[in-house]
């Protein structure tokens, strides 16, 4: 049936600059590109220019020095040593950065939706011709509608530009999928708890600490680097690490203890925690007693929450509980049960973090050497501009009651807020998605091309070719960080710096920064005012200056650090530390909670089982891949060209799976995988889970090492168990079932 707006494949568009030098070997055209950038010849070294630069490869953004040749090339990026995010080390991904700056399959030029007669198709444009048709556009838009029904989805630094130009326009709808999708109700049961978040990166003592306990957190396959380093560094110290995973992780296998739960019943086994450190008297008292409120009610809930209860539950053994908690209570203060970071699984994981939150309370964790310090961020002045317009209703409007503690805006709920519905009465009409790939990002698909339906207008703003641009009306190409000057990174950590981000080259093809496509639509929306400066580079240079230094050093230096002036890195044992919580301390009971009416301490609930045949998904990280944003990469395709699924040799046995065999997946709605995946049979997978890398199985054949490579979890997320209390997407209520035969032959024939 004929749509509105057809999935365009950018690979058909058959125009000579888009495809031009392409090979058609993805072997070939990877290979070419990684032989020529690790092997610089050795009369070209001592001539290389380095330039100072922050990761965009993934949220961690190290910062790091990039490297070109005499001729402008980038040929290497290391980190920067003053940086405590990365101590001059970074993780593949970093390393890659010159994979996607050298990318042949990188957007090139402008491109407008337009139909033709054999369908929609897409044109490439000057730039122009297509900032004029969105200016024009979201102006008409806002003219019918109100600027507020213009949202935009972003992850990365494109954002804040965009960001700047949505708000100087009268719409403060900006949604980073993130927060709903992957932090969102850690920093709630955090704030629920202690008064704050646990923000980004998070303030883990890793490297002073004697026990960290890994529940749910894969650290080393994530990445996160500075973590990762300082997880090294305890081990070598002897400090004890606890992973609770269904899986045998990379984590687990550097652990004392490793303990396979059942998934969803991760609560049981945190409550049975908190029952044995409470009832053997193992808690730190004197700071419970100092800094906790609700401790009385808080051992009367967990009274029959035994290790005894919870084996039935997690199916780990009674004697394992208590020893891991007597290994959490020997190593107090100094351990860090850590509050993990994609927490969004089945629907009360707000509640789950709160159960995190409370252990560590009762260890005394929070604000000690070896579990959680205080952190601090250096603030930048703004650039002046004109004040912002005060929006006639924002995203909160959008929830109608729903998640009352939602601190930032929603992903899922901008998607629903898009489709016609009398419950919508604020309504979006037009999307700008800067920086993130909607359909391998979103859980529900079929809600998510309903949204895309209705939608009179996107603008996708991207540096690749990513499934999202397919449904844009127009496409944007985002020059990469390597060509852009961008913010100033402020990333709070144990003592405040401050991070530039420079050009290191010119940019390739016609792409362009953010920054200079938002100033450009905001000249022709009549929004010049809020832009009071030519370029880019004028606003870092300002701010440098306001803070006592310049451009000229920081293209030196890259980093700056600056004194701590807003207290101690932990807490003042001798004074009187309050919490930001309305009784100024560390609330074992939530007053705030059950004011809402939901519970006012953590409580487990059973979930859904998977039928027979089905197993459960689990899906997580590699640490040479971000998500699906570097599947493409030609530097770390050679490292990971596609994901596999891991299957128990029980299950494989039973359905006569071999190894590297490939299966189609189907799940409990009836979806299907576009694309085969191979099989790994491992003992590292219970039996009634699989586990896949996110981020494979892309259907744009333009990109050409990503393409049919693997399978997508995301086509697998179609039950989405939505968190009451603050609107996250648990995603790990999805059972798969495995096909021998493609399912799609019919189709293709």
């Amino acid at each position: 049936m004929k749509t509105r707006r057809e999935f365009i494949k950018i690979s058909s568009i058959g125009l000579g600059s888009l495809v031009a030098g392409v090979g058609l070997s993805r072997w070939s055209v990877g290979n070419t590109v990684i032989d020529d950038l690790l092997k610089p010849s050795a009369a070209s070294l001592p001539s290389l220019k380095r330039f100072p630069t922050y990761c965009e490869v993934c949220f961690w953004k190290c910062a790091g020095w990039a490297y070109t040749d005499e001729s402008g090339k980038v040929v290497k990026i290391i980190g920067n040593e003053e940086d405590p995010h990365c101590n001059g080390r970074l993780c593949p991904r970093g390393t890659g950065g010159v994979g996607m700056y050298n990318d042949p399959d990188r957007l090139k030029t402008p491109l407008i939706r337009v139909d033709g007669k054999d369908g929609q198709t897409f044109r490439e444009a000057t730039w122009d011709e297509a900032l004029d048709l969105v200016a024009s556009r979201l102006k008409a838009i806002a003219d019918e509608h109100g600027p507020e029904s213009i949202g935009m989805f972003n992850h990365g630094s494109p954002g804040k530009h965009f960001g700047h130009l949505l708000k100087s326009f009268g719409s403060s709808n900006i949604v980073a999928p993130s927060y709903a999708q992957c932090r969102g109700p850690r920093e709630v049961g955090f704030e629920m708890t202690f008064g704050q978040g646990v923000g980004s990166p998070e303030p883990t003592d890793i490297r002073d600490t004697r026990c960290l306990v890994l529940i749910g957190s894969h650290i080393g396959e994530n990445m996160h680097n500075g973590q990762v380093q300082e997880m090294s560094d305890a081990i070598d110290k002897g400090a004890t690490i606890i992973t609770v995973d269904p899986r045998f992780s990379t984590a687990a296998s550097k652990s004392k203890y490793w303990l396979p739960i059942k998934p969803s019943t991760d609560i049981a086994l945190l409550l049975s925690w908190i029952h044995v450190i409470l009832y053997e008297d193992l808690f730190d008292k004197e700071y419970v007693a100092k800094y906790c409120t609700g401790f009385d009610q808080l051992k009367d809930h967990v009274r029959n929450m035994t290790p005894e209860w919870a084996y039935g539950i997690t199916t780990i053994k009674p004697d394992v509980i208590r020893a891991t908690a007597r290994e959490m209570a020997d190593a107090a203060p100094s351990v860090i049960v850590h509050p993990g970071r994609h927490v969004t699984w089945y629907g009360d994981d707000t509640q789950r973090a709160r159960t995190v939150a409370i252990l560590n309370a009762l260890l005394g964790s929070w604000g000690r050497r070896g579990g959680f310090y205080f952190k601090e961020e250096y603030k930048l002045p703004d650039f002046p501009h004109l004040p912002y317009p005060k929006p006639k209703w924002s995203w909160k409007d959008m929830h109608n009651g729903r998640y009352p503690l939602a601190g930032l805006a929603l992903a899922n709920v901008f998607v629903d807020a898009s489709i016609p519905s009398e419950d919508n009465k604020h309504q979006l009409k037009a999307w700008i998605v800067a920086g993130t790939n909607l359909p391998l990002t979103m859980p529900d698909r079929p809600q998510l091309m309903k949204a895309l339906e209705a939608i009179d207008f996107l603008v996708a703003v991207d540096t690749m070719p990513m499934e999202i641009c397919s449904y844009a009306d127009v496409v944007l190409p985002e020059c990469t960080y390597l060509e852009r000057y961008d913010e100033i990174r402020t990333e709070p950590h144990r003592e405040p710096y401050i991070a530039l981000r420079m050009p290191v080259t010119a940019p390739l093809y016609d792409s362009k920064p953010a920054s200079w496509m938002t100033r450009e639509l905001a000249t022709r929306m009549g929004l010049a005012d809020f832009f009071p400066w030519n370029d880019y580079e004028e606003v870092v240079s300002w701010q440098l200056e306001q803070v006592g230094t310049s451009l000229e050093e920081m293209k030196v230096k890259g980093i700056k650090k600056f004194e701590r002036s807003k207290g101690a890195l932990y807490i003042n044992e001798s004074g009187d530390h309050k919490f930001h919580t309305p009784s100024g301390k560390i609330e074992l009971y939530s007053h705030q909670l059950e004011a809402l009416g939901f519970d006012a301490m953590p409580k487990y609930t059973a979930h859904p089982e998977p039928s027979a045949g089905f197993y459960r998904l689990i899906y997580g990280r590699a640490p040479m891949h971000t998500f699906s944003r570097t599947a493409n990469n030609p530097n770390l395709t050679d490292l990971m060209d596609e994901n596999t699924v891991w299957v128990n040799p029980k299950v494989a046995d039973l359905w006569n799976l071999k190894k590297d065999q490939y299966v189609w997946l189907k799940n409990q709605d009836g979806s299907l995988s576009s694309f085969p995946v191979k099989v790994r049979v491992t003992e590292r997978i219970r039996w009634d889970s699989v586990y896949m890398v996110h981020g494979f199985g892309h259907s744009d054949k333009f990109l050409t090492r990503a393409y049919g490579r693997g399978a997508s979890d995301s086509e697998m997320i179609t039950h989405v168990a939505v968190d009451p209390i603050m609107g996250g997407t648990g995603m790990r209520g999805n059972f798969v079932t495995f096909l021998t035969e493609n399912p799609h032959k019919e189709e293709t024939a």
